[in-house]
């Protein structure tokens, strides 16, 4: 009989700024980690790609290095609040190992090359719960990672409140 206990487990939780990327990390927190010494909880952020600017924007204006600056400036202080609130959340879980990484690029490449760089047993992750159309549009990034991970992939759905108060 193997001891299920002893096995490492390397679990990928994918985060950003959302209501439910916030859920899906607490639920993996209540549901999945056992406080087994032998798991690492690994935090990925993807900052996302900077939209392609040439020097002129819409109306003839140049954009200035200080504005690009300022906007990747930006994009890297919204990855470190994720990351400081995720940690936050993973402040009571005593014996789990929690590492943090924050990638550049689009978040479907990232999660899928760091689920297969990492050999993560298992990707974690929230569902926006777009419909058909928005689908369609923007894409699905859980969809994506299902369909292209190796490792069994979670995607957890956060409750629908119908807005009535009672």
């Amino acid at each position: 009989m193997v001891d299920v206990a002893a096995k490492e487990r390397k679990i990928l939780v994918a985060v950003d700024e959302s209501e439910e990327s916030s859920y899906a990390l607490s639920w993996c927190i209540e549901n999945i980690i056992t406080g087994n010494s032998n798991d690492t909880l690994i935090l990925l952020y993807s900052i996302p790609p900077r939209a392609v600017y040439s020097t002129l924007d819409g109306t003839g204006y140049l954009f200035s290095s200080d504005i690009l600056a300022t906007m990747e400036r930006y994009s890297s202080e919204v990855a470190q609040c994720v990351m400081e609130k995720a940690k936050r959340a993973c402040e009571a879980l005593n014996g789990v190992k929690v590492e943090t990484i924050v990638e550049h690029g689009d978040a479907r490449d990232v999660i899928c090359q760091a689920a297969g760089k990492l050999h993560v047993d298992m990707l974690v992750m929230g569902s926006h719960g777009y419909g058909v159309i928005k689908r369609a549009f923007l894409g699905s990034v859980s969809n994506h990672c299902a369909q292209n991970v190796k490792c069994p992939v979670l995607i957890v759905k956060k409750p629908k409140t119908d807005g009535r108060s009672k």
